[in-house]
Parts: structure tokens; sequence; C-alpha cells
């Protein structure tokens, strides 16, 4: 899968915990073609995270450009990363029944994510985890102590 070579190693950890909690990863599946806003899924139903690779260079004209320009190539690799603890944070909440993570310090959602929030709320319909896997996602540590208190 393409999207690993954008990957540290915090990340790979998260797929790994993912993975342990039974689900897979897939790429550039059917529903990345939803619009090239969205650079990942998780489909609950067949227990898979899904990373639109495609999207992501897409969105930072990766693609356009022939060559890998460093600059480029880290925003698409934050897009990628994003997903990942995106997702990973929806499966955590899958592993709490469905429910929201009791997360004990309060903590606020970037506004810059409330296009992207409004987009996801379309698709899943769920405000709440969607609000808190946006907040969730830039806290990668947080992420895999979740993960292994819910699902391991």
């Amino acid at each position: 899968m393409e999207f690993i070579e954008y990957l540290d190693r915090t990340e790979v950890e998260i797929i790994k915990l993912v993975e342990k909690a039974g689900y897979i990863t897939a790429e550039n599946t059917e529903l990345c073609l939803l619009s090239d806003n969205y650079v990942g899924f998780l489909n609950k139903r067949k227990k898979e995270i899904i990373i639109c690779t495609s999207n992501a260079k897409k969105r930072e004209n990766f693609m356009l450009l022939g060559k890998k320009d460093r600059e480029t190539f880290e925003r698409t690799a934050l897009h990628i990363k994003k997903a990942i603890r995106h997702e990973a944070v929806h499966v955590a909440q899958e592993c709490n029944n469905g429910n929201l993570l009791k997360i004990d310090r309060k903590m606020s959602m970037n506004p810059s994510k409330i296009k992207a929030l409004n987009g996801s709320i379309r698709i899943s319909g769920e405000e709440r985890k969607e609000r808190q896997a946006y907040i969730l996602e830039d806290k990668p540590r947080l992420i895999k102590n979740e993960l292994k208190k819910y699902c391991l």
C-alpha cells in the first residue's frame, strides 16, 4: 500500500493497534470516489479503515509536479497521517460500544476544521463522534492510549 511511505513510526504503531482490534486497512477504494476532499473513511460493517492516498496527493497537486517536491510530500503526508489518526479514533469509539471516548480533559477543535467536520457529518450523520475525531487527530499518543484502553 502506497500510503505507508508517508507515515511516521507513530502512525505505523496506530495501524498495528487498529489491526490488533480486528480491523484491516485498504487504499483508494470506491468510497474515495465520493469526493477528492476525503482522505479517509471507516467502513464499520467491514471493519476497515480506508485511506484515499490518491485524493491526498490531488489535494496538494502532488501528481501534477512530476517530481517529489519535499514540501508537497510533507503536506500530502500530513493529510494521510491525520486521516489514519482520525479513523483510528472512530475505531476506538466502536470498541467503546459505539460511544464517545471518555477523555478526562477539556479539548476544543481548531476552527480551521469546521468545513471538514461538516463534510464528515454529511456522510456519517454523527456530529459528536466526528467532532471528537477531529479534536483527537492531532494527539497521536492519546489515540494510541485510547485504542489500548478500549480495543485491546
